[in-house]
């Protein structure tokens, strides 16, 4: 799922499974093999947990110090599904709502309390059974305390003179969060209180990932590619997004999956060049193709990946020269991902791939050729310039996977490179808006500029193509954890094996850990 310009976008993961499975879908479907209960990863074990805890307390500066950190509140209205806040989940693996954290520090010493609801019978009629405090100690291996004895507990902490570290942000856009809340009060209560954020301190513990959580987030690849391997069975002339969606989402939770890591993107024509649409009402049409970009979430880590499929089965000319495009930057930016490498490297080559193809398509003047992108902010001065790509190229390459499907990356924070215990995604795409032109300001070289590109837009309005896998960084190397078909050749013969109802070519049993 793409990210704002300059942030890393690397995943993606698709196709293929076999096994029947009757369907009332406009052509018949064969699903994917349930999953057995053997191929589950094991559960992560409390003392990783306690470990994260561990690692936390030692970035803190004060020798004495409380760490809080909130769950996420009990959703406005019990049927509505509920998610925990990653941050509190990966502290403590609890994922019931409205519990919370509190870890105080004295020197080395280091005690942590697991605020939790009480079981309460006559609620659980409608929430179902809740761990309660006895259930929340077996399986976090916490002390445990309820979930009204916080505010009290917090008091006497902030009354001792002690300052409070709170795992997460105060406000959002100026809008106060639940942490932000809760610290006015006690703000209130002791106006000498020392409160700050040290949400810049958990992310990059986060970032990297244990076996554990890599375990998890290719337990999720592999569903999401089982599901689109379903889903290139049914794209066809007349079909409409939302079947596409709901057979995809089926399927996360058929195998075994929590569901959509993400609200899934299936867009179609026109459709495909909008970054985040939302899967609609609209009907495939011959000649068209379609962007999905979708991922199951698996014990609660994500997977993401796209494909861009030809709705007829096959591209066209055009298209095909687009989608190469796109596969080139991509297999540059797998050739330049590796361990130590620096993130703005890695994007600035799938960059280049692109400005030079879309030169080559006659969509871009040339590779570093800009455009007047504002009226010039003084009489008689040059107007500000941007880049030509920019045009069809408008979003990041990649970001971190995990609890989040746009996770903390390591290689965001500090020294910006790729490490071992990483996980992302790389995701370039471009897309070709038909009236992407009419957005130039009317300068008199844009208005030249326009002229120049209309054919070359008319000839490919309306099309978008991203192709988006998985990967994580190892002492190995780097990984592509989502193997499916992505070449042309692979997704035309995949999606034409998969209407005679025959599997696709398993892309990973080329071996190799690197891609190609």
């Amino acid at each position: 799922m793409p990210t704002a310009p300059r942030a890393l976008v690397l995943g993606t993961a698709a196709l293929l499974a076999g096994g029947a499975m009757p369907t009332s879908l406009p052509r018949a479907a064969q699903g994917a093999p349930r999953r057995s209960a053997a191929e589950d990863p094991p559960a992560i074990a409390p003392a990783e947990y306690a470990a994260r805890r561990a690692a936390l307390a030692a970035r803190l500066d004060d020798s004495a110090v409380a760490v809080v950190a909130l769950g996420a509140g009990e959703p406005p209205n019990d049927y509505e599904p509920f998610a925990q806040a990653p941050s509190f989940r990966w502290l403590t693996g609890f994922v019931e709502p409205d519990a919370a954290l509190v870890m105080v520090r004295r020197g080395a010493a280091v005690r942590a309390t697991l605020f939790v609801q009480p079981s309460d019978p006559a609620r659980e009629v409608w929430t179902g059974v809740r761990a309660g405090l006895a259930g929340a100690r077996a399986a976090t291996g916490l002390d445990t305390r309820p979930a009204r004895e916080l505010r009290p507990m917090l008091d006497s902490l902030a009354g001792a003179g002690l300052p409070l570290a709170i795992v997460g942000e105060l406000e959002v856009r100026g809008v106060p969060t639940r942490e932000g809340v809760l610290v006015a009060g006690l703000r209130a209560a002791h106006p000498g209180l020392r409160a700050t954020s040290v949400a810049a301190a958990v992310l990059p513990l986060r970032a990297r990932k244990s076996t554990a959580e890599m375990a998890r987030i290719r337990r999720a690849a592999d569903v999401t590619v089982r599901a689109l391997g379903e889903a290139m069975r049914l794209v066809a002339p007349g079909v409409r997004e939302y079947e596409v969606q709901a057979l995809l989402e089926y399927t996360f939770r058929r195998l075994g999956g929590d569901g959509p890591s993400f609200v899934s993107i299936v867009g179609s024509g026109p459709n495909g060049t909008v970054l985040h649409h939302a899967a609609g009402a609209r009907v495939m049409r011959a000649g068209e193709v379609v962007v999905m970009d979708v991922g199951a979430s698996w014990d609660g880590y994500a997977a993401d990946v796209t494909r861009t499929l030809p709705v007829s089965g096959r591209f066209t000319p055009a298209q095909r020269a687009l989608y190469q495009v796109v596969r080139d930057a991509q297999a540059a930016a797998e050739r330049a991902a590796v361990p130590g490498a620096r993130w703005a490297a890695v994007s600035d080559s799938a960059a280049g791939t692109l400005a030079r193809g879309l030169a080559r398509l006659g969509l871009v003047e040339s590779p570093a050729a800009t455009y007047d992108c504002a009226e010039p902010r003084s009489p008689g001065g040059a107007p500000p310039q941007c880049p030509q790509l920019g045009l069809f190229y408008y979003h990041g390459l990649g970001h971190g996977i995990g609890l989040e499907v746009h996770d903390p990356a390591q290689f965001y924070a500090g020294d910006g490179t790729i490490r071992p215990g990483d996980a992302f995604t790389i995701e370039p795409g471009l897309y070709v808006r038909a009236r992407v032109l009419d957005l130039l300001p009317r300068t008199p070289r844009n208005l030249a500029l326009a002229a120049r590109l209309a054919d070359a837009v008319r000839r490919l309005a309306d099309v978008g193509v991203r192709i988006e896998d998985d990967y994580v960084a190892t002492e190995r190397g780097v990984e592509w954890i989502s193997r499916a078909p992505r070449e042309v050749g692979e997704v035309e013969a995949a999606m034409a094996g998969a209407r005679r109802g025959v599997a696709a070519p398993d892309t990973a049993a080329r071996g190799g850990r690197r891609p190609r």
